[in-house]
């Protein structure tokens, strides 16, 4: 039942503690990412403390309804963040349902070096092996080319980010996919509201992974999901993600299957509790129903976000684009339509300044950088001389991209005034040379 109080209590709190300040130029930050929120992130996070649950419940229920239809995925499970989102997503195929196509210790998983850890740390962590490919200036993405070239005898997957939520070469990774019958993993972390050919990412491989950490489209604080479109991949992620668990009952549920009593399973006595059995090596990254009802709230944001962040993309490119003989900007794959997580720049060769000369007087300005993720992972205190690797040709532009390479935000908190400052700000810096 609808508590008027409590909204009008709310809507109240959230404009006295929450008034948008003015903007001043070089004074005000201009962050690369950040949560946009009103009252009714306030008013359903309230809701669900003051429901008493807490843990999974109706919160959980009507977001992984509602995002199914939104990404146009059969199966949504929730879990902590886009980085247990990834590890689920990867352990699940090492479940022996999957036959001879389970994922085993040894095998192969083409990767890229530049992107964020996490997408490729599931694979070291069950001790599979990570084969390292080359990124392009352009897109930032991994090339058809070099994962044709990094297949080997032993290769059994392809687990790839769309970086900055610029979507892969989708069509002729799937082409090969089906050629060589490999497992496909699409990380969506930043990719949430980008599409392919029409289609929303998420939807092409056999598993995908959204993050809803504060920088990401949407946001409960912390977060994230794992979505597959076919039942076994689906019951294999949530065995994985509830304790390596048998039952499949959703929390505060019992007996779904109408068997609770009745399994024979491993060595255990037959009837024991199938709540309490367990066919996987599992976890539990389970998130709370409070977190959910903020990405509730947010979810209803999402078409509205997607839009500022392609005007904010769009802005800065027609503005900045004057400087492309020192700069090179990201270009969309063919046939997508990004969803802009970021808004990437290399410093060319032929410039007269380096990186940190650019990056730093932005900053001084008030005006948010960062680095694209690891640069070049391999260059990192944990992954230097790890024999459990491979490298698949020269990882030149991985280099580029981490001495050259940083982005700059073009979150739905980014006002109109901020780009025309953040353009200005450009122009100023380019007159010095």
């Amino acid at each position: 039942m609808r508590d008027v109080s409590l909204e009008t209590f709310i809507k109240k709190y959230y404009r006295s503690h929450f008034r948008l300040k003015k903007f001043e130029p070089g004074v005000t930050p201009v962050p690369v990412s950040g949560k946009v929120f009103d009252d009714r992130e306030l008013l359903f996070g309230t809701q669900a403390v003051l429901d008493g649950w807490w843990t999974e419940g109706e919160f959980a229920e009507k977001f992984e309804k509602d995002f199914s239809m939104v990404v146009g995925a059969r199966y949504v499970s929730l879990v902590n963040s886009g980085s247990s989102a990834n590890l689920i997503a990867f352990s699940a195929l090492t479940s022996t349902v999957f036959g001879e196509r389970a994922l085993k210790p040894g095998d192969e998983v083409i990767t890229v070096a530049t992107g964020f850890p996490t997408t490729v740390n599931p694979i070291i962590q069950n001790r599979c092996i990570p084969v390292f490919i080359d990124n392009d200036i352009a897109t930032k993405n991994a090339t058809i080319d070099g994962i044709k070239k990094a297949l080997s005898k032993k290769t059994k997957a392809i687990m790839l980010a769309h970086t900055l939520g610029n979507p892969l070469p989708l069509d002729e990774i799937l082409a090969l996919v089906k050629e060589k019958r490999l497992w496909f993993i699409e990380d969506c972390c930043d990719a949430l509201g980008s599409t392919y050919k029409g289609k929303h990412v998420g939807t092409f491989g056999d598993i995908a992974t959204f993050s809803f950490y504060p920088a990401h489209q949407i946001t409960m604080g912390e977060g994230g999901a794992v979505v597959a479109q076919k039942p076994l991949l689906h019951k294999a992620i949530r065995q994985f993600r509830d304790w390596g668990r048998d039952c499949w009952c959703d929390t505060g549920k019992d007996d779904t299957c109408h068997r609770r009593f009745k399994w024979q399973l491993g060595d255990l006595p037959m009837g024991y509790d199938h709540k309490y059995i367990y066919s996987q090596i599992g976890y539990n990254v389970k998130l709370t129903d409070m977190q959910v009802a903020i990405g509730l709230a947010q979810l209803g944001k999402l078409p509205g976000f997607i839009k500022k962040r392609k005007s904010n993309f769009g802005k800065l490119y027609t503005g900045l684009l004057k400087y492309s003989r020192f700069l090179t900007f990201s270009t969309a794959e063919n046939g997508s339509d990004p969803c802009w997580f970021g808004f990437a720049i290399v410093v060319n060769k032929n410039a007269p300044f380096f990186k940190l000369d650019l990056v730093q007087y932005l900053e001084s300005k008030k005006i948010g950088t960062r680095s694209l993720f690891a640069g070049n992972l391999l260059k990192h205190p944990a992954y230097k001389g790890r024999t459990d690797i491979r490298l698949s040709g020269a990882l030149t532009n991985s280099d580029v991209l981490m001495e050259n390479g940083f982005w700059i935000g073009v979150y739905p908190g980014i006002s109109e005034e901020m780009i025309r400052y953040i353009l200005r700000t450009f122009d100023m810096f380019m007159k010095q040379w």
